[in-house]
């Protein structure tokens, strides 16, 4: 006797597959912001820019523009990178803004700019509401 499980089988298989990472839009710009903060602190260039590419990471998302791979990403398992999380226009272009204030902090070579920029971040990221 054949039993056949159809329908149970595939209920029972969906029921298995992982379920994706909620977004949290709101811890990823708490950590960039941080991260900014670490770099503002920073007492060597390469710190500096270390912690500007952790505060990127977490603005931009694994799939975002500038993304380094190679930098810790502490927003990992958070979603998919503040800005992509983000559905609120204004507080995207905001994010944006943010992004790009720390993209001029990893191009900086003195440590005094770097340190100024990633301060800039950290203002501009806890503005955000």
């Amino acid at each position: 006797m054949t039993r056949y499980f159809g329908p149970y089988l595939l209920t029972f298989a969906v029921a298995l597959l992982p379920l994706p990472a909620a977004a949290d839009a709101a811890s990823e710009i708490v950590n960039a912001a941080q991260h900014a903060e670490y770099a503002a602190q920073a007492t060597s260039i390469d710190v500096a820019h270390a912690h500007l590419h952790h505060a990127l990471n977490c603005l931009v998302g694994p799939n975002g523009m500038d993304f380094d791979a190679t930098a810790l990403n502490p927003c990992k398992g958070a979603g998919n990178g503040a800005i992509p999380d983000t559905s609120d226009a204004a507080k995207q272009k905001s994010l944006e803004a943010a992004a790009n204030k720390a993209r001029e902090g990893l191009k900086a070579n003195d440590l005094s700019t770097a340190q100024k920029d990633a301060a800039e971040t950290e203002k501009m990221l806890k503005a955000i509401k």
